[in-house]
């Protein structure tokens, strides 16, 4: 279930991107810069908090793979979330994450 719901966010996130906000930042140098910033600090919070059993994940609700502790889903879902954000930012004229 984890992991469809995973899949259905990152499709979301990237239509939001691509047809409500119209601002395509999957195919911008900067999302992919802002992204690379994000994702070890994300690696290491998935990792500290799973190896310390803070978060507990159902073993029959993910596919098994997992990169520094945490389910590859978190991977996908914390990329839905990031592309989200920011391209409803754009949106918004609050900043601009082109480059």
């Amino acid at each position: 279930m984890y992991t469809a719901i995973t899949i259905f966010a990152i499709i979301d996130a990237i239509l939001f991107d691509r047809f409500v906000t119209k601002s395509r930042l999957i195919g911008q140098l900067g999302f992919w810069v802002s992204y690379a910033i994000i994702l070890p600090f994300q690696l290491i919070s998935n990792g500290w908090l799973t190896y310390r059993n803070i978060v507990n994940y159902d073993h029959a609700q993910i596919v098994g793979l997992r990169i520094c502790g945490a389910p590859v889903e978190d991977l996908g879902f914390g990329f839905a979330l990031i592309l989200l954000v920011l391209s409803l930012w754009w949106r918004l004229g609050k900043g601009s994450v082109r480059g």
